[in-house]
């Protein structure tokens, strides 16, 4: 990197020089108005940041929209929108279909499109680019770090990284280049982040949790919650909350639900996207459980859910960490999950939840059984489960703290 970075004073002095830094965030996936609770992760990431006194500009690459057809609404995506405390800009770029043959022209097009509205809108340089993965993100973004010797710093929430060999030979070229150029590998999971090494230097990759704010969860209310939302004192509420396909085991989750011979259970599922929304629907449906499913819910509404529930059940075949078990961590809700990825990271077996395999939903109905006799063991998980988030430091202002450390290490190289 060139030497002025190098002029900035110690961190630990908390100069103004230092907390007048200069970040540039690049975030394909970022919620806006037309798709509100998309990744809203990267969302919160930035906020965070933002809030910790960095100079924050975030841009969103968004495709063009056809005249018609079921990608059309990228039309009303608009220019500029405030989004918490910062603004996101959603330059445009060429999406090329199939992604399967094209997606490396897709990433070319996001690159010069960005590079070009970054030095037109922003004043530059900055001191540090953050990008959310390696492609597009991190690609669309690398040719702006090249012309202005600028670091990249990325973080894999695991698709780019678990589904490299899915890419053709092309696009697979982009993320290595991508990385290459990388002074900072992120990973949110340690077990995503020995995946990152068999690409990355060892030096270059750590692992750095996102998290939840447990003060957004309003425990102490939870019986009126329930209350609200009509849900009888002896009922025992099974939330899941992602997205309606089969990765995430919704399967498997209706399989063991439609076994279970109990008639104190009641289900709700908040999903936001997936192939199988209709079918998961038309399967709650016919469950001899009260079930209710709602699309793109807002994130209040979630958090609700979340300490209403008595159990979050999460039966999902791949997952780095997903932020859906911080959520119900903050909200003091046990979590029966998969023993999977970076699952195990964040469960503490028998402790704050229980672990299952994936693909079994014969076993999942009897745990479910299990831990549905046990309201007191359930609550007891649910408060160990909110103390671990506490001690591990897994919020969102933690988060950023250890983002921004990373960001000033990597302008200091």
């Amino acid at each position: 990197m060139s030497d002025d970075s190098t002029s900035r004073s110690d961190p630990a002095t908390g100069s103004d020089a230092e907390a007048a830094s200069r970040v540039l965030g690049c975030a394909t996936e970022h919620p806006n108005h037309v798709f509100p609770v998309r990744t809203p992760f990267n969302h919160r990431s930035f906020d965070a940041l933002n809030a910790t006194g960095v100079d924050l500009d975030v841009v969103s690459p968004t495709p063009f929209a056809p005249p018609v057809g079921p990608f059309s609404e990228y039309r009303h995506v608009p220019k500029t929108e405030q989004w918490g405390s910062y603004q996101a800009h959603y330059p445009r770029f060429l999406y090329a279909l199939p992604k399967r043959y094209f997606y490396q022209y897709s990433g070319d097009s996001a690159q010069k499109r960005v590079t070009r509205y970054v030095e037109r809108t922003f004043e530059t340089p900055h001191d540090v680019v953050q990008t959310c993965g390696f492609y597009l993100d991190g690609y669309a973004a690398l040719e702006y770090c090249r012309r202005h010797d600028i670091p990249l710093v990325a973080l894999s929430h695991a698709g780019d990284l678990k589904n490299f060999d899915r890419f053709n030979d092309e696009v697979q070229a982009r993320i290595r280049e991508t990385i290459d150029y990388c002074s900072a590998v992120l990973t949110v999971s340690d077990e995503l982040a020995a995946v990152a090494r068999q690409f990355a230097p060892a030096g270059k990759v750590r692992t750095l949790p996102i998290g939840e704010d447990p003060e957004d969860y309003p425990t102490e209310r939870r019986a009126a919650i329930r209350r609200e939302l009509g849900i009888a004192p002896e009922t025992k509420l099974l939330l899941y909350v992602g997205r309606f396909e089969k990765e995430k085991g919704i399967r498997e989750l209706v399989a063991a639900l439609d076994s279970l011979s109990r008639e104190d259970v009641a289900v709700a599922a908040v999903g936001h996207g997936g192939a199988l929304r209709w079918w998961f629907l038309d399967s709650l449906g016919e469950l001899h459980h009260p079930a209710h499913a709602y699309w793109q819910l807002d994130p209040i509404a979630v958090r609700r859910l979340h300490v209403a529930a008595d159990l979050l059940v999460h039966p999902s075949w791949i997952e780095a960490r997903p932020t859906v078990l911080y959520e119900a961590m903050a909200a003091e809700t046990p979590v029966l999950a998969s023993n999977v990825g970076g699952i195990p990271e964040m469960v503490v077996d028998g402790e704050t939840g229980v672990l299952v395999p994936p693909h079994d939903p014969e076993t999942l109905s009897r745990t479910l059984d299990s831990l549905l006799d046990d309201p007191e063991r359930l609550r007891e998980m649910g408060r160990a489960g909110r103390a671990r988030l506490v001690d591990q430091r897994w919020t969102w202002t933690d988060h950023a703290q250890r983002l921004r450390e990373v960001h000033r290490e990597v302008a200091r190289d």
